[in-house]
């Protein structure tokens, strides 16, 4: 996520010392920590060029004579899944011309009303859409990762958070069970992890000669916003402790029942008195708004550090939010990209993420400010997990790597080295073989098979094509990329949303200008190769960029306009591009495409055209299919369409569909059709070829 739409920030320092320094010497602590086998974004280039054809093939067109190359192409491949070879379309544009003049012709008896017409040529493939196409992109921003779709529930587990000395820290959001008389807290440097050094020292003065209240004293974590605890879940608590006397604490979470399943306690090893405390516990009532408690009526002191609580029903045991997880797989998304955004640069380069803080246990994992968003991190969402959570959506991997440039400092080039053998550790890391060192890092975390890693991004958005927009700019960017030279460079849109107060908090006016925008893009598949909207989620409590696809709190979630739009396009990675030709008496608010696509659930073969009226009147249009070589099914063909009252209508907690794609039976599905476009609208037909 860039934030240019929010700061214009031009100024420059150079890396200082001590970041180099801590970035070369990742590889000695990440060996020192755990034991493993040794072993600006640009405008694209414009060409001037018209797809017509000569002069002499249009008059042959016009006059009844389409120009038609005549080869034998039975030993060409069929790529449209409709027996369709590529010779059939040399002249598809002249054939449509063609075909549209005489659709006007025979059929304005029946049509005479409509404003627009929609001519497919469905022997006129133009290309197959690539695999690719449409993908997904979470960036730690708005709570997304931590507080997100990572389930850890405990915020600061290592009390790290604003920790710059090493000897103190912001603890918040823990806070204090009991008054100053009966217990006090501070922090230091004395915890047992290297990596992690701040601990919290909880001195208890009553339970002695003064007692400490029935319900105990101790420390108190509400988690991102309050921990959703549900009845009959189980939850894995794991704390550190130190102290000289015998452990005393109890685990608790307010307004809920728990009962113990197990508990073990370990010693930490080569750290003397601190000791690993694992409860499994379950919960026999529900709060979607509790806290962690750790109290103790006995007196005594006791150093507290790297304090977790985890679902134990996350996604396939990954550590991902079951319901957040489930609404990125129903997008069914070609690829993820990852972590960033400007996430990845940070706003001072001491503060850039660093990949290798973020493998091997999470108690090493030192964590970061993410001082672009401001807040803490502590990393349990690391490139490991991220690259897992791809994995488990069955999308590429698009790591994003820092390529020494922060929002207020780059690094010189004689300096940039470090960068490049990290960005190459990395790859490493991803795919390389368990010979390796951190393939063998990688194997050690529970992967020994390579990550099918195949893109990197240099830098955040260096080298991509961003699109945020009102929304009349949104569609009119539907033809950006019509005129670019089909000789150049490939094309990554990797963030795209219309902002400002066209967008709201994500409304169907949004939605409706994106749309017309993915089809400018689908249309234009030989040049954008991959497409992803931008940001994926929001937490509610941390509304740092409006809008976003995917909303949610400690245990609901809904989804704006913006991500249903998403859904009409899943179809078209790997689908083929349909000839079409569109023509208006009317209107130049209405965009249009066709494709065909096979259904890997049934294998059924669909020709599905889609329509956006970004205008404010309804709109009449007829839709002719010349060329079909299958035929219209009616049982099974629909027509699906978003829309609403009220352009600037959302959706919500309270109404979470109140704008959604509505689906139907289409009553009258043949090559041949009149329909009447909602003002503000989206709609779909999916017609079943036989």
């Amino acid at each position: 996520m860039s934030e240019t739409n929010l700061q214009d920030v031009k100024e420059k320092e150079v890396l200082d010392k001590k970041s180099l320094d801590d970035l070369k010497d990742l590889n000695q602590d990440n060996n020192d920590e755990n034991p493993m086998p040794s072993s600006h974004q640009e405008e694209p280039v414009i060409e001037e060029h018209t797809d017509v054809l000569p002069q002499e093939e249009k008059e042959e067109a016009v006059s009844g004579q389409p120009w038609i190359e005549r080869r034998d192409n039975r030993d060409e491949p069929d790529i449209s899944g409709l027996g369709l070879k590529a010779s059939s379309c040399i002249a598809c544009l002249g054939v449509l011309h063609y075909s549209l003049i005489v659709y006007f012709v025979g059929f304005q008896c029946c049509y005479v009303d409509a404003n627009s017409t929609l001519a497919v040529d469905a022997s006129c493939w133009l290309r197959k859409i690539p695999d690719t196409f449409l993908g997904a992109f979470i960036e730690e921003i708005n709570h997304a990762g931590a507080g997100g779709i990572w389930a850890e529930l405990v915020s600061n587990r290592g009390f790290e958070a604003g920790n710059i000395t090493n000897t103190h820290s912001d603890i918040s959001p823990w806070s204090i069970i009991g008054n100053e008389t009966f217990i006090s807290v501070s922090t230091n440097a004395k915890s047992c992890f290297r990596r992690n050094k701040i601990a919290l020292h909880m001195a208890v003065h009553c339970g002695d000669q003064q007692p400490c209240p029935s319900s105990g004293v101790g420390i108190s974590n509400p988690g991102y916003w309050g921990m959703n605890i549900e009845k009959g879940k189980k939850y894995k608590v794991i704390y550190h402790v130190s102290t000289t006397g015998n452990i005393d604490l109890q685990i608790s979470f307010t307004g809920v029942d728990v009962v113990i399943e197990a508990s073990n306690t370990t010693h930490v090893y080569k750290h003397g008195t601190w000791r690993r405390v694992e409860t499994i516990l379950e919960a026999k009532s529900t709060n979607h708004n509790s806290s962690l408690h750790i109290t103790t009526t006995t007196n005594g002191a006791y150093l507290l550090d790297q304090v977790s609580v985890m679902p134990l029903d996350t996604y396939m045991g990954h550590g991902f939010r079951n319901d957040l997880f489930q609404m990125v797989a129903n997008l069914k998304p070609k690829f993820l990209r990852f972590p960033g955004g400007t996430y990845v640069e940070g706003n001072y380069l001491k503060n850039q993420y660093r990949w290798k803080n973020t493998i091997g246990p999470w108690t090493r994992r030192p964590g970061h400010l993410n001082d672009i968003w401001n807040y803490w991190s502590d990393d349990g969402l690391g490139i490991f997990e991220y690259l897992q959570l791809a994995e488990d959506l069955g999308a590429l991997p698009v790591w994003v790597f820092n390529a020494g440039i922060s929002r207020h400092g780059e690094v010189k080039s004689s300096v940039i080295w470090p960068y490049v053998q990290d960005a190459l550790d990395g790859i490493e890391f991803a795919r390389g073989s368990t010979k390796l060192k951190w393939g063998a890092f990688r194997a050690a975390m529970g992967h020994p098979n390579p990550f099918d890693l195949r893109y990197v991004a240099i830098g955040n958005e260096d080298c991509d094509f961003l699109n945020y927009q009102d929304s009349k700019t949104m569609f009119s960017k539907s033809t950006q990329f019509d005129n670019t030279s089909r000789s150049g460079p490939k094309a990554f849109v990797s963030e795209y949303a219309v902002v400002g107060n066209d967008a709201g908090n994500g409304s169907l006016l949004s939605a409706v200008a994106e749309a017309a925008f993915l089809i400018g893009l689908e249309k234009n598949s030989d040049i954008v190769q991959m497409v992803s909207y931008a940001p994926l989620f929001l937490n509610i409590n941390d509304r740092k960029w409006i809008p976003d696809a995917i909303l949610f709190d400690s245990y609901q979630v809904y989804a704006t306009p913006s991500y249903w739009v998403q859904k009409f396009f899943i179809e078209s990675s790997g689908a083929t591009l349909l000839g079409s030709t569109f023509t208006t008496t009317s209107s130049n608010a209405l965009i249009a495409s066709a494709i065909t696509w096979k259904d890997s659930t049934d294998t059924n073969s669909y020709l599905r055209i889609k329509v956006v009226n970004f205008g404010n009147t309804s709109e009449s249009l007829n839709i002719f299919i010349n060329g079909l070589n299958s035929s219209v099914q009616q049982y099974g063909s629909s027509k699906t369409v978003l829309t609403s009252t009220n352009v600037m209508d959302e959706n919500s907690f309270l109404e979470p569909f109140k704008v959604v794609p509505q689906k139907s039976y289409l009553e009258k599905a043949e090559n041949n059709m009149n329909t009447t476009l909602s003002p503000y609208s989206v709609t779909s037909f999916d017609l079943l070829l036989i």
